[in-house]
């Protein structure tokens, strides 16, 4: 992307790391995490049929309705910006990607984070994890609440500062992101509104490439395949447990909740952007 917008914009998840791992507006602002926001934001309408008017930021995407058919149109002076103002328990909290029902309240949230080095001071962001978690879900014990952390796959190598090394010369995982992977797979899968608070529905970590062969790329390697937080299930599990306790668990305020599912003829549905299943008949 050329310039940082303000507004949501429909991005694939290679764009929105490729910002992150180049900065090249900055980290000031947040100009180099917001497209993660946008993809998220896009992905839950896409992919998960929630409704653009109640998700935060507003991706640019508008519904026509015809009947029972809902047809997804892109529409890019439909972005909005900004971030959901949610009452915790303790403090409210800016949420980054928030879906809000109406009479209903915050119903799914996701909160990102982006590490570019000095990983040795992950430890704060463990101490800050568990505290967002369990202020929401003191409020909102029903919560289905997500939590992402992308890294920057830095290298050793000669003239970096080994407090920035993500990956050693070998390959491996240095050990301060190896424990925090650890530290976080236990506040990982809370699968019922009774579960405890501190724990999340569905966490999911990242190392993004910084190397030009490979840039915008998932290292692949870590997490493994059968961690609770590999990326592949984080969105399922989150759709998963909004079903259960929305929808399902509430047979009265199914016409609300239901997630839409969308016209396959639908042309959004056809654009490369889309790196994941869409929500169709």
């Amino acid at each position: 992307m050329a310039e940082a917008s303000p507004h949501c914009e429909w991005i694939c998840l290679k764009d929105a790391l490729r910002a992150f791992v180049t900065c090249e507006h900055g980290t000031q602002g947040a100009a180099h995490i917001k497209p993660l926001h946008w993809y998220v934001a896009c992905r839950l309408v896409i992919e998960g049929g929630f409704h653009p008017d109640d998700v935060t930021p507003r991706p640019p995407l508008v519904v026509r309705q015809t009947g029972r058919t809902y047809v997804l149109e892109h529409d890019p002076a439909s972005g909005g910006s900004g971030e959901r103002t949610v009452l915790g328990g303790l403090k409210t909290k800016a949420v980054d990607v928030a879906v809000t029902k109406e009479g209903i309240g915050p119903v799914l949230a996701i909160s990102l984070k982006g590490t570019q080095n000095a990983f040795r001071n992950l430890t704060n962001r463990m101490e800050e994890a568990v505290g967002d978690c369990t202020n929401l879900h003191i409020a909102y014990p029903a919560l289905v609440y997500g939590f992402m952390q992308v890294m920057r796959g830095t290298r050793q190598a000669q003239g970096v500062a080994s407090n920035d090394v993500a990956v050693s010369r070998n390959g491996r995982v240095v050990d301060a992101i190896l424990r925090y992977h650890d530290v976080l797979a236990r506040l990982a899968d809370r699968r019922d509104v009774r579960a405890d608070i501190t724990k999340y529905e569905a966490i999911a970590v990242a190392l993004v490439s910084p190397q030009k062969r490979s840039l915008r790329s998932i290292m692949p390697g870590f997490p493994k395949p059968e961690s609770p937080l590999h990326l592949k299930g984080f969105f399922s599990k989150l759709y998963e447990q909004y079903d259960s306790r929305f929808v399902y668990a509430a047979p009265a305020l199914e016409p609300s909740t239901r997630r839409l599912i969308w016209d396959p003829h639908s042309s959004v549905l056809r654009d490369p952007r889309i790196d994941y299943e869409p929500r169709v008949e």
